[in-house]
């Protein structure tokens, strides 16, 4: 069963997209070419590729989950600009090789890198990338990570249902600690630039569901014959913390551009 088996409704309607802001931050980092390529590796429903259809002509997403494609293709295929070439492929970015000739002038990870194989991911991307290109992993913070009370009620709501450590799927999660940054600086992509990028958003106890219902940790299947239970459980703990069903989120992309060393 896929890690995000059961998510992918979810996915596409409440997970927060790429705001406009960091767009522009990530079209910005290559130059501007007559054709502009781009590889989103972990596209998933194909939010980054939303964002960025403006600013590429020439792009490939990858993921491993077949739902998801299928989403992203559902969703974006009438977006896609007159002239714009947009190709979605099922495979993992630890097997990926693109087509002869072809190279990424920026590659992106969102919320994904901690899924891969990264120091093989990034030794992969050298022969995929342009001699200017570059690689951008970014994401915003997940409620997980909690950053205000009435988040980090509902995580222990999470917790009380399905114990306390972080879910990922059928199993649990394991992340190291070690800054991206200096992994990317051990691969040939060591000239890493960090941005950050604030983003505000209001929420409604169903956009929170929806969300957490889109999540490894959370996805409807974890609860079983206890899900209406956590959804009664999350209302009332929502409730002490809004009267008008409204709860705010100060969070933030930190974006991480690794380009080649200029020797």
């Amino acid at each position: 069963m896929s890690t995000f088996a059961g998510t992918v409704e979810h996915y596409r309607r409440y997970r927060p997209g790429i705001p406009a802001d960091v767009a522009d931050v990530l079209a910005a980092a290559v130059p501007k070419r007559r054709l502009r390529r781009l590889l989103d590796l972990g596209t998933g429903t194909g939010l980054v590729v939303e964002a960025l259809l403006p600013h590429f002509d020439d792009i490939l997403a990858i993921d491993t989950d077949a739902d998801m494609l299928a989403a992203a293709e559902t969703a974006l295929r009438p977006q896609v600009p007159s002239g714009t070439r947009m190709v979605l492929q099922r495979c993992a970015a630890e097997e990926f090789t693109p087509p002869d000739d072809w190279r990424a002038d920026l590659v992106t990870i969102c919320r994904a890198f901690h899924w891969l194989d990264q120091a093989g991911v990034l030794r992969r991307l050298d022969d995929q990338v342009a001699p200017e290109g570059a690689v951008a992993i970014f994401g915003d913070n997940s409620f997980w990570a909690a950053g205000s009370p009435w988040k980090s009620a509902i995580r222990e709501v999470i917790q009380d249902f399905l114990g306390e450590e972080r879910r990922a799927g059928a199993g649990v999660f394991r992340h190291h600690d070690r800054p991206y940054s200096e992994i990317m600086q051990e691969s040939t992509f060591n000239d890493v630039q960090e941005i950050r990028v604030a983003v505000h958003r209001v929420w409604s106890a169903e956009s929170i569901l929806g969300y957490l219902y889109s999540t490894s940790f959370a996805a409807p299947h974890l609860f079983g014959d206890r899900l209406p239970e956590f959804e009664a459980a999350v209302h009332r703990t929502l409730a002490r913390f809004s009267d008008d069903d409204t709860f705010d989120e100060n969070n933030e992309f930190l974006i991480r551009i690794g380009r080649r060393s200029r020797q």
